[in-house]
């Protein structure tokens, strides 16, 4: 109970920190897919379908699907890091644990901080004296926690260019009929003026599609992001004011 406590009065709402991310990003999806059955209901999304022929929107709309699941896939592992790193804070707090950080490492419940820990305890046993340097570590647990958080920039840049690319497409379509165009050919300008309603249709629905997919993707890996640095921030503190100090003294002693 002590330890529990303890662990709270240095890391206020704990519990929830981490979690928190994961229930924003159920909220962000949420209000998405409302926004998305709204448009469906008043036949815009349709609309855009059937008039987009070049298939960029839906091309966009299947990749900020995939990416909305690998935000999820890793949103859930940042929220499960998070809770490791609490327990952890959790276990060193208690008094008199860090006198036997060597066992209480092994104890140390599964993640990325535990195991920098662990790395930490091997360094100190490793290196006879001096003070520990835990620079080229953090480093790596920095890497490890960031993953493949890159992947939301990619597709964001990605949304961005299709859009571009549905516009200039777009605009092809548009001004191809006006180089053969006719102005006495009554019905050669009623097919060309619907050949440049088509292509206006490719350039607006394509990139709208692009910027508003681009935009919804980098919310939601902004808010990874941030929970990602909460997580290696924590761990910082952690191990700069219970591991290495207790690894030091144990040299010093």
């Amino acid at each position: 109970m002590s330890a529990t406590v303890g662990a709270e009065t240095v890391l206020p709402g704990g519990d929830t920190s981490e979690r928190s991310v994961l229930l924003l990003w159920m909220i962000f999806t949420g209000l998405s897919i409302f926004a998305a059955v709204l448009l469906w209901r008043y036949g815009l999304l349709h609309l855009m379908v059937t008039s987009d022929r070049t298939y960029i929107s839906s091309l966009i709309a299947i990749l900020y699907i995939i990416t909305c699941c690998h935000c999820f896939w890793r949103t859930r592992a940042i929220a499960r890091e998070g809770e490791a790193a609490r327990r952890c804070r959790a276990v060193l707090s208690a008094p008199g644990a860090v006198k036997g950080l060597d066992q209480n490492a092994r104890v140390l419940p599964g993640g990325l901080v535990s195991d920098h820990i662990r790395s930490l305890v091997k360094k100190a046993a490793a290196q006879a004296t001096g003070s520990i340097d835990q620079t080229l570590l953090l480093r790596s647990l920095a890497d490890r926690l960031r993953g493949s958080n890159a992947f939301g920039a990619f597709v964001s840049d990605t949304l961005m260019k299709l859009g571009l690319l549905g516009t200039i497409i777009g605009f092809i379509i548009m001004l191809a009929p006006i180089a053969t165009l006719d102005a006495a050919d009554k019905v050669a300008m009623r097919s060309s003026m619907g050949l440049m309603s088509d292509g206006m249709a490719v350039a607006m629905y394509t990139t709208l599609a692009g910027l508003i997919g681009s935009i919804l993707v980098r919310i939601q890996y902004y808010m990874l992001d941030a929970a990602t640095q909460r997580v290696f921030s924590d761990a910082v503190m952690l191990t700069e004011t219970h591991v290495t100090p207790a690894l030091e003294h144990h040299h010093d002693g």
